[in-house]
């Protein structure tokens, strides 16, 4: 059975981006799922004098670790002004030290959600863009605009949104 691993690129405990994952997650047939929380993987601010100092700590290869077990990835990403939030840039940042093609070209389905009409769209970009780069096979991307008016009871309630959410976790459900 595949591996899928999702989580949110952020720390809150009630992030939105959590849902928007784990609900891509719940859509998945026949495979495996593993809901991370960056919130189980505390890290010292990435530095190189802190590396330099202390190494590499144990909680960024274990988070390598489980992307190297896993077959797919979902992640969604929070957008703090235009760009990843500092929890996930500190874990990525220590991963790339270990292994500079962190995602191990596993397939990934990229999300966004924010409360705002943008729906995360700046962050979106900059990991569509860069993650190729570091070993990331982004299959396809999904950012969905003003979170608490289109996410309801757990699922996307406008049919159209829906519809092209759904086509997004599809294509990614063949890639894996």
């Amino acid at each position: 059975m595949k591996k899928i691993l999702a989580f949110a690129g952020s720390n809150s405990k009630t992030s939105i981006n959590k849902e928007l994952a784990t609900y891509a997650a719940n859509l998945l047939n026949g495979v495996e799922t593993r809901i991370l929380d960056l919130n189980d993987f505390p890290l010292p601010v990435y530095g190189i004098d802190e590396e330099k100092e202390n190494g590499i700590p144990f909680n960024s290869q274990k988070f390598l670790d489980i992307i190297k077990e896993s077959d797919g990835i979902i992640l969604s990403l929070a957008e703090h002004n235009g760009n990843f939030s500092v929890a996930f840039k500190n874990i990525f940042d220590w991963m790339s030290r270990i292994e500079q093609k962190l995602w191990n070209n596993k397939p990934m389905l990229l999300l966004a959600t924010s409360p705002g009409g943008r729906g995360g769209a700046s962050v979106l970009s900059i990991a569509n863009n860069g993650f190729p780069h570091m070993g990331g096979n982004v299959v396809t991307t999904f950012s969905l605009a003003n979170f608490y008016d289109n996410f309801k009871n757990n699922e996307i309630e406008n049919a159209e949104l829906k519809a092209a959410f759904l086509k997004a976790v599809k294509e990614f459900q063949l890639a894996i």
